[in-house]
C-alpha cells in the first residue's frame, strides 16, 4: 500500500510536467530564438517547433510554475515528520495524498481563470504532499526489522519512480487526444485515482503492528523484538540539529534531489526543444530514465541488506558505498549528456543512465535515518527533505534563466554541468560524516541492543561495559 501511495504521490505530482508542454502556446516564440533548429533531422519536427496551447507563458514563467509545488512541499516536511512521530503516519499520509488529489481536480478550472491562483493552487498541493515522505519514515520506524529495513524502504519509496513512468507517458497520450479531453483530462484522471487510494489506505493500514487486528502473532513478535514497540519519547531537538551525520545525509538528499527533481520537471522540455521529440514520443522517453531508476532502488535495498546479513560490510560502509556509487556514477553521465549533441539514441541512452543509476543511493542516505535514530526518523527525514526541496523550485527557475530565449544545447550544458558538481560535493560531504549505528542521543533508556549477525566479541563486550542494564539480542 505504500509503495502504491508514492505512485499516486508522483503522479499527482508530474502530470504537471508533461501537461504544460501542450498547456503553453509556443507560436511566434521562434522569432524570439526562444526555439532552435540546431539539431538538423528533427524527430517529427513538424509537429514540436511551435505549439497551439492556451496560456502564453515563457520559459521563466513554466519554471516558477512548474517549481511552485515546492514552495509549499517544504514548509510541511519537519512539522510533518514530528507529528507522524507523535500521532501515527497512516492518517497523516492518507490526508496529505487526499488534500492534493482533490486539488488537482481543479486544476483545469484554476489555470484558466488565474495564474497566480494556478500558482497558489500548486503552493498548496504542495503542502498536502509534504508530509508524505516523513510520515512513512516515522512508520517504518516501527515496522521495519533492522535487517530488513533497506529493502522495505527501497520497495515503498520505489512507488515514486514508477508513479513517475505510469504518468510520464499517460499523461503524453492523454494531452495528445481529443478523444480524452486533451490536457485537463490529466488531471482529473490522476486525481480521482489518488481518492480511491486514500480510501483503501485508511481501510487496510494501521499505524503499529500492535496496533494492527490481523497480523499474526508471530509476525508482531518478530518486529517488536527486532526494534521495540513504539514510544512516546521527547524529542530532542538540541541534538538533532547538532548531528555531523545528519547533515552528511542532508548534503547527499540535496544533491541527489537537484538531480532527480530537475530532470522530473525539465526533461519534457529538453526532449521537446532541444531533441524536437513530439508530445507523444517525448513523454514515453522521458520514462525510461525513471524506469531505470526504479529497478535500481529496488535492487539497492536488497543488495544492502544482502551485504549486511552476510557480513560482507558493516552498516556504515555499506551506505557509504551504495551512496557515492549513487551519486558519482551520475555525474559522469550528466556531463557526456551535455556532449551528446542531437544524437538522439545516445542522448535518450545517457540520460536514462544518469537518471537510473541515482537509485543506487537509495539505500545509501535515504534509509541512513533509520539507522541513526529509528525512534525520530520521520523528523530526521523531514529535516533533510525539506533542504532537498530547495532543489525542486530552484533547479527549474535556474533552467529558464539559462535557457529563456536561448533555448540551445549550449546553454542546457551549462545546467548538466552545475548537476554534476552537486553530486559530486553531496557524496564528498556524505562520506565524511556519515555513521552507521543508532547514536547515543536517540536511545530510549531502557535500550535494546541488536547485534548484527557476526559482529565481533570485542564489540559486544564493548557495548556490554558501557549499557550494564541493556539486554542484548544476538
Amino acid at each position: 500500500m505504500a509503495f502504491l501511495g508514492f505512485v499516486n504521490v508522483y503522479c499527482l505530482r508530474v502530470n504537471l510536467s508533461v501537461a504544460i508542454v501542450k498547456m503553453v502556446n509556443t507560436t511566434g516564440l521562434a522569432d524570439n530564438d526562444t526555439v532552435t533548429n540546431e539539431c538538423p533531422g528533427d524527430v517529427d519536427n513538424s509537429t514540436t517547433s511551435s505549439s497551439q496551447g492556451e496560456f502564453h507563458w515563457d520559459e521563466t514563467t513554466q519554471g516558477v510554475v512548474l517549481g511552485s509545488f515546492f514552495y509549499g512541499y517544504i514548509t510541511t516536511q519537519i512539522p510533518g515528520g514530528w507529528l507522524a512521530g507523535k500521532i501515527g503516519g497512516r492518517r497523516l499520509f492518507g490526508y496529505g495524498v487526499l488534500c492534493t488529489s482533490a486539488l488537482t481536480l481543479l486544476t483545469p478550472v484554476v489555470a484558466r481563470w488565474s495564474l497566480p491562483g494556478l500558482i497558489v493552487l500548486r503552493i498548496v498541493e504542495g503542502i498536502g504532499e509534504g508530509v508524505t515522505f516523513p510520515s512513512m519514515h516515522a512508520m517504518f520506524g516501527v515496522w521495519s526489522p533492522i535487517l530488513e529495513r533497506s529493502k522495505l524502504t527501497s520497495l515503498a519509496y520505489s512507488g515514486a519512480q514508477m508513479g513517475t513512468v505510469i504518468s510520464l507517458p499517460i499523461s503524453g497520450y492523454l494531452c495528445d487526444s481529443d478523444l480524452a479531453g486533451g490536457w485537463p483530462s490529466v488531471f482529473y484522471i490522476f486525481g480521482a485515482l489518488g481518492i480511491v487510494w486514500v480510501i483503501a489506505w485508511l481501510l487496510l493500514i494501521h499505524d503499529t503492528p500492535g496496533q494492527h487486528p490481523r497480523i499474526s502473532k508471530t509476525e508482531r513478535t518478530h518486529i517488536e523484538e527486532s526494534i521495540g514497540k513504539k514510544e512516546d519519547l521527547k524529542t530532542p531537538w538540541k541534538s538533532i540539529l547538532t548531528c555531523g551525520p545528519l547533515w552528511g545525509i542532508a548534503a547527499a538528499h540535496f544533491a541527489y534531489n537537484w538531480g532527480m527533481y530537475s530532470m522530473l520537471t525539465c526533461l519534457p522540455t529538453y526532449m521537446k526543444q532541444i531533441l524536437k521529440f513530439n508530445i507523444k514520443k517525448n513523454s514515453l522517453l522521458s520514462a525510461v530514465p525513471y524506469l531505470a531508476l526504479w529497478i535500481l532502488q529496488v535492487v539497492s535495498g536488497y543488495l544492502a541488506d544482502f551485504i549486511r546479513r552476510n557480513n560482507y560490510m558493516n552498516t556504515l560502509n555499506t551506505r557509504r558505498l551504495l551512496n557515492t556509487s549513487g551519486l558519482l556514477i551520475p555525474a559522469v553521465f550528466m556531463v557526456a549528456v551535455a556532449y551528446s549533441g542531437c544524437n538522439h539514441t545516445l542522448a535518450v541512452v545517457l540520460l536514462t543512465f544518469a537518471v537510473g543509476t541515482g537509485g543506487l543511493s537509495m539505500a545509501g542516505y535515504q534509509v541512513n535515518h533509520l539507522d541513526i535514530a529509528p525512534r525520530f526518523a520521520g523528523t530526521l527525514f523531514g529535516i533533510t527533505n525539506a533542504i532537498a526541496t530547495i532543489p525542486g523550485f530552484l533547479a527549474p527557475l535556474v533552467v529558464g534563466i539559462l535557457t529563456n530565449h536561448q533555448e540551445t544545447s549550449e546553454q542546457w550544458r551549462k545546467f548538466f554541468f552545475i548537476t554534476s558538481a552537486i553530486y559530486v560535493v553531496g557524496a564528498v560531504i556524505y562520506l565524511v560524516l556519515a555513521k552507521g549505528e543508532e547514536l547515543d542521543w536517540a536511545k530510549s533508556p531502557d535500550k535494546t541492543i541488536i547485534v548484527e549477525p557476526a559482529t565481533d566479541t570485542e564489540n559486544i563486550h564493548s557495548q556490554v561495559s558501557t549499557n550494564h542494564s541493556d539486554k542484548i539480542i544476538i
